[in-house]
């Protein structure tokens, strides 16, 4: 295996779930030269590719379809507030959710009906009131600490929680 390719493999091996553009920033490799050599890490299966709708994100092969549906949850800000919010207190109500993460009524709800469709969050009415909470906390709890969510992340994800708010 090239340098190139130990290069680009080790840096979505630290960052699982990561986006084309940040592997772009981390290695310095231009457009063109980094989807050649993804293309054949895919193809020798030394990464795994998951295309959803607007993004692309890379794997390294061990990660499970369950795992990478947290990782990309625990990559973006807010649905990785809404985790951290129901880890330190489960059975939250959504107006408490939305006093947690500081973030506005609409964008909270935006990532919470995401993160209940992905299964991993779910909910309980109790006494005609909505509680939320993880469905998988020990895959989560163990995600989290296995990989933390790179410095890369926190230069996006404003911008990204705008872009989808609206």
């Amino acid at each position: 295996m090239t340098e190139r390719n130990l290069q680009i493999q080790q840096i979505i091996d630290q960052n699982p779930g990561i986006q084309f553009r940040e592997i772009m920033r981390s290695s310095g490799l231009k457009n063109g030269v980094l989807s050649h050599y993804l293309a054949k890490l895919e193809k020798m299966g030394t990464i795994k590719v998951n295309r959803g709708p607007r993004q692309v994100r890379f794997y390294p092969p061990h990660i499970t379809e369950e795992e990478s549906i947290v990782i990309k949850a625990l990559r973006k800000q807010t649905p990785r507030d809404l985790l951290l919010a129901l880890i330190i207190e489960d059975g939250l109500e959504f107006s408490q959710l939305v006093n947690k993460v500081k973030k506005s009524p609409s964008t909270v709800s935006l990532y919470l009906s995401q993160l209940v469709e992905d299964k991993l969050i779910e909910t309980e009415t109790i006494s005609m009131k909505k509680k939320y909470h993880i469905s998988s906390r020990d895959l989560v709890d163990k995600l989290i600490e296995d990989y933390r969510p790179s410095t890369i992340e926190k230069a996006t994800s404003g911008y990204e929680d705008i872009f989808n708010a609206l």
